[in-house]
């Protein structure tokens, strides 16, 4: 078909492909809910009214008819699904369209990370846009498995899959005008720019605004989210599985700056994604907190096709894409039937689209470390040491300064202050390297955990209460080319395979789900209060989040951006 049949369907001189008779639209871009009928012909919304025939007709009965939702950013790899698979968890909850940064692979694998991701989405049930990574690595401050400087990231400009430059993480160093970066920030001129500057303010923000920076999905507070939205950047509020962004934001949305605003869930695991969902239950809270529905639906849809100058997405109109939900309560939000290009994909919660085969070769794991020579023990070189200090439901952390537990010269985890040893291993390279710590709110008292997910340079992370558990975790690892593990001394717990790149599983997404849930349930019976230890863990080695964090390099005081000693 052509624009030339939609066209003609459009001014009802043949029949077109599918009429949704009866049901009220939620118009996005008028602001009005009303009844038409909707005509679809060769993917398209051709027309809104009565008098058009079809070929196929569903009487809707006064359904609401709305937007598919876009989740406008997702780091797919932190569901530990393939793309496909990643469908078939978000399809069924209205998502027809994600905006992705796949820096978790890039970090990896480099640009054939990118490359394999969109592969994997080519003629998927799930259209996928990619934003091309900047911060591979985030820093010199962790080891990476790649590096993408612009020349690398230039064959990426032109393909239509790619929107622009992803979240700018080096905000320090936009700011402070970084060679390299400000290199990146000109080879996307006139694309989309997505920003991170999580507790960035004053003269520093105005400084990394007026490098092009248009976004941000850092903001923790009201204030902050303000401050930014003030100086021109598009608010994403975020809500993934650690990060619970939306309720404390949701005071700053208004009729007046709504527009400014869209939803994305960032790092969301496959139990969330099935059990609550994603931007709709992003949606589903607005409404139950009091925004306005169709204000809560624009966040979710229209707004995030509008930053990302996706003039076929975000709406229910003539000329758009027929990516649409079926709503028997508006305020519920709990899509009925979700259309993709007017097919029907899923209904009641349930794929019926078939399962799409790979038809990428998988990308394996980079495990370069002898597990037998790994060294955990930590001389005493002081008497009070910096402790990383989570924080709930935030990736931000605590930067403590606490008196350390020394036992035969060495320092060592202590159960009763909930103070374990943390310890990040390079991956990639064979370097060596292994960065030495403690942390404070994980709660085990006995074991380890552990994994090859540790964003964004996703080098073996492990947090244990002894060496011993610590070793086997990361033989274990070595042994299953990457994933996450729970041990007890030399016994395996749990497991979980990430054979691709240490990252994603090859499992349908049931399955995958059910490992994790394994995988949560031993870290539980080891002691971990967490409801997520394994995503909370992923997020220790980050070293562009505040305050402190731990590479394969050392202590990180964010703030500071710079290595620090452990001990005081």
């Amino acid at each position: 078909m052509s624009i030339v049949d939609r066209l003609a369907a459009a001014r009802g001189e043949i029949p077109a492909d599918l009429v949704l008779r009866g049901g009220n639209l939620v118009n996005v871009i008028s602001g009005e809910i009303y009844p038409t009928d909707i005509v679809i012909h060769d993917r398209h919304v051709v027309a809104l009214g009565s008098g058009y025939q079809g070929k196929s007709e569903v009487a809707l009965d006064g359904k609401f008819v709305a937007p598919g939702l876009i989740d406008a950013h997702v780091h797919i790899e932190s569901s530990l699904l393939t793309p496909p698979e990643f469908a078939r968890a978000v399809l069924p909850h209205g998502v027809t369209t994600v905006i992705t940064d796949p820096h978790e692979i890039a970090n990896v694998l480099g640009i054939a990370g990118i490359e394999y991701m969109l592969e994997l989405a080519k003629g998927g049930h799930l259209t996928m846009f990619v934003m091309a990574s900047s911060c591979v690595p985030a820093t010199d401050m962790g080891s990476a498995g790649a590096r993408l400087e612009a020349e690398l990231l230039a064959p990426l400009r032109d393909s239509p899959w790619v929107l622009g430059l992803a979240e700018l993480m080096n905000y320090p160093g936009v700011a402070l005008g970084d060679e390299g970066m400000l290199d990146k920030i000109a080879l996307f001129k006139g694309a989309v720019l997505d920003g991170h500057a999580p507790d960035m303010t004053g003269q520093m923000l105005n400084a990394y605004v007026a490098a092009g920076v248009q976004s941000d999905h850092e903001c923790t507070t009201v204030a902050e989210a303000r401050e930014k939205l003030r100086l021109g950047m598009t608010i994403f509020i975020r809500e993934g599985t650690t990060t619970l962004n939306l309720k404390p934001l949701l005071p700053l949305v208004t009729p007046a700056n709504h527009r400014a605003i869209c939803f994305c869930t960032d790092d969301r695991v496959p139990a969330d994604l099935i059990d609550h969902g994603s931007i709709d239950y992003m949606i589903r809270v607005a409404i139950a907190e009091g925004i306005d529905p169709l204000m809560a639906i624009r966040m979710g849809s229209y707004n995030t096709a509008r930053h990302f100058g996706l003039k076929k997405h975000g709406a229910v109109a003539p000329g758009k894409f027929a990516d649409m939900l079926i709503l028997p309560d508006l305020r519920e939000f709990m899509p009925e039937q979700i259309y993709r290009g007017g097919i029907l994909v899923a209904q009641d919660g349930a794929m019926l689209a078939e399962r799409q085969p790979s038809c990428a070769p998988a990308l394996q794991s980079k495990l370069n470390f002898d597990a037998s020579r790994l060294d955990f023990a930590i001389p005493a070189r002081g008497e009070r040491i910096r402790v990383i200090e989570t924080i709930p439901d935030q990736v931000v952390t605590g930067h403590q300064k606490l008196p350390a537990k020394i036992a035969g010269g060495l320092a060592v985890s202590d159960v009763e202050r909930d103070i374990l040893k943390i310890a990040m291993i390079e991956r990639h390279r064979g370097s060596g390297n292994i960065g030495l710590g403690f942390i404070k709110g994980f709660g085990l008292n006995e074991g380890a955990i552990a994994g090859t997910v540790a964003h964004d340079h996703h080098n073996l992370v492990i947090i244990g209460v002894d060496d011993s558990s610590m070793r086997s975790a990361a033989a274990a690892l070595k042994r299953m080319g990457g994933g996450l593990v729970v041990t007890h001394g030399g016994d395996i717990l749990a497991r979980l395979r990430l054979p691709v790149a240490g990252l994603l599983s090859e499992e349908p997404v049931d399955v995958a789900r059910a490992q994790y849930d394994a995988m949560t349930a031993a870290a539980k019976r080891l002691g971990s209060p967490l409801q997520d230890p394994f995503m909370v863990m992923s997020f220790m080695g980050l070293e562009v989040i505040p305050k402190l964090k731990l590479t394969d390099q050392g202590l990180v005081d964010v703030d500071a951006f710079q290595l620090v000693e452990l001990f005081v």
